[in-house]
């Protein structure tokens, strides 16, 4: 019913996660249709940009402009700790808080046999050779709380295991300011599992 490029337009919005038609077609008339040039061009050529110059870090698989990323680029880091990741979304996130001084390893997800992503498929070859190659006394391991991440951790651990060095997980349980009856079987048992003497 409309014009082959508002079609176009509203197909192309849909490949975001979470847009349907509805939410599509509001985004190509309420936003698109009514920007002016500048605010058009300026949203094209930042896909296009994103598109040509993002790359993987060589050292840690986090997103970058450059061969290196900042973080890999920064000598004042703690060599000591390298903290594994699933995404590099996780990275930024985790540099917002400005909690952690150490580097990173970014997966290429978590290990998920349903879905058929096995350890190859994460890339754990080079975080193996990279944790060959420095002289990282701890790794932590910051991934998600959930069937794959914890499947994910324990496969790294024992791949690990035996090499000399500290790995730990990120603690995971009741987040601050829930109710009990909304908390998931999974949640309530890390949270037990995870209690701390009140000191």
């Amino acid at each position: 019913m409309y014009p082959k490029s508002v079609n176009n337009l509203i197909e192309a919005f849909k490949y975001f996660p979470g847009v349907g038609e509805k939410t599509a077609e509001r985004m190509a008339f309420h936003v698109i249709l009514n920007m002016d040039d500048i605010q058009r061009d300026f949203i094209a050529n930042s896909i296009i940009q994103v598109k040509e110059k993002i790359k993987r870090c060589k050292c840690c698989n986090n997103i970058s402009e450059n061969d290196l990323c900042y973080i890999c680029s920064d000598n004042l880091r703690n060599p000591d700790y390298l903290c594994i990741v699933e995404d590099p979304k996780s990275v930024i996130s985790i540099e917002k808080q400005g909690i952690f001084n150490g580097y990173y390893h970014v997966l290429n997800g978590l290990i998920s046999t349903l879905d058929g992503i096995n350890p190859e498929d994460i890339r754990l070859d080079k975080l193996i050779e990279r944790i060959n190659q420095n002289n990282f006394k701890e790794i932590i391991i910051a991934v998600k709380p959930c069937l794959e991440g914890e499947m994910t951790a324990l496969y790294i651990n024992s791949v690990l295991s035996g090499m000399g060095l500290v790995i730990s997980r990120l603690a995971s349980g009741i987040p601050m300011g829930a109710d009990m009856e909304y908390i998931d079987a999974i949640t309530l048992e890390k949270a037990f599992d995870n209690r701390k003497k009140i000191s």
